[in-house]
């Protein structure tokens, strides 16, 4: 399926990304009450990340990608388990039908949507009292070591940003006057890659690449310079899992 944002080159760095924290996605299945025989529709579900998160919890799932070099790489991750059904399709159009879901998630795919279409069709396919979430990852950049590599790209690339996925996303929910009070759950992680990979990562990483342009190579090159001379195989790098989650009204 063709959208704008095409990850095909990038399915397979996406299988070294850092996990949600397990204190967090329990503390958000803890709120919304969720029983076993809930069903969710994961939208952007990628690699499987959140997918798998709540498979190995019993819950059935609907995992909607519209990439298919990210659909293949999760579904072979997920092939062990018995109630999950991958979908192509996006968050403005799933492709399920209405009132169908106790819950429909977005992992770290909220922000490449259309977020007031993407809300709407998440109510459409919502049962009654049915609830939405959104969650990233978001890096500690007051970690030392990431705090050096974000002067390496504020070099090259001075008005450098990240985007939607590190907004608040209360008011946006609210907007769309779909759903009730907005609740923010957050819970820190650590994450240790190889030095290898984290150079690799930060080389498919899509919104550097746009934003620096014809810098980009010289950046992340700067970036693995920067690495390697910390003489270590690799790195624990924090991150914190922020997710916003609300009640069908």
């Amino acid at each position: 399926m063709k959208t704008d944002w095409d990850y095909s080159d990038l399915a397979n760095a996406y299988l070294k990304r850092p996990d949600y924290s397990d204190n967090a996605i329990d503390a958000m299945l803890s709120i919304v009450e969720a029983r076993k025989l809930w069903k969710f529709c994961d939208v952007g579900a990628g690699v499987a990340h959140l997918t798998l998160m709540l498979l190995e919890r019993g819950f059935e799932v609907v995992p909607v990608e519209p990439n298919d070099a990210m659909r293949t790489s999760g579904i072979n991750r997920t092939k062990s388990f018995s109630q999950v059904n991958w979908k192509e399709g996006t968050g403005e159009v799933t492709g399920e039908d209405s009132n169908l879901f106790d819950m429909v998630t977005f992992g770290s795919s909220f922000n490449v949507c259309d977020r007031q279409l993407a809300l709407k069709e998440t109510a459409r396919i919502l049962k009654p009292n049915g609830w939405f979430a959104c969650m990233w990852n978001h890096r500690d950049l007051n970690d030392p070591i990431q705090k050096n590599i974000e002067l390496i790209i504020k070099e090259h690339v001075p008005v450098y940003g990240y985007g939607t996925r590190r907004e608040d996303q209360t008011s946006v929910i609210n907007h769309s006057k779909l759903f009730g009070s907005v609740v923010h759950v957050d819970s820190r992680i650590m994450h240790e890659q190889t030095i290898d990979e984290c150079v690799e990562a930060w080389r498919s990483h899509a919104t550097l690449e746009r934003q620096a342009g014809i810098a980009f190579p010289e950046v992340v090159n700067l970036i693995q310079q920067y690495l390697n001379s910390l003489g270590t195989a690799s790195i624990k790098i924090p991150y914190s899992t922020n997710i916003w989650l609300a009640k069908l009204l």
